[in-house]
């Protein structure tokens, strides 16, 4: 990371995959609903060409991007966890280097306070 980008928002991204659109948007609500992250974006089905258990997979996946603050990171991954129904799913976090400043002042407000 170069110098100009040092320092972090302290908000990040997570990409989460399901097999199935209610999985997903029971997952969404859930985490919105406990402050645990601000907002969940739903993307239309996708397609997702894996190796799982030796096999070559081609499925339909529905993929939920969450905006959270970083300290909330794994509390979220483990309720994540809890209602996923993947026994290895996906579960990245991606730091939001920069942004709109109201933006993201808006996740601050709408998840669980810090401490």
């Amino acid at each position: 990371m170069s110098e100009a980008n040092a320092e972090s928002t302290g908000k990040i991204a997570i990409l989460v995959t399901f097999g199935s659109e209610e999985s997903a948007l029971g997952c969404a609500r859930a985490l919105v609903e406990e402050g645990l992250v601000a907002c969940a974006q739903l993307d239309a089905p996708i397609r997702s060409i894996y190796r799982w258990q030796g096999a070559i997979c081609d499925e339909a996946e529905w993929r939920l991007m969450l905006k959270t603050r970083r300290d909330l990171f794994e509390p979220t991954r483990a309720r994540i966890r809890q209602l996923h129904p993947y026994d290895c799913p996906q579960i990245v976090a991606v730091d939001i280097a920069e942004g709109h400043a109201p933006y993201l002042d808006w996740i601050d407000a709408c998840v669980r306070p810090i401490g």
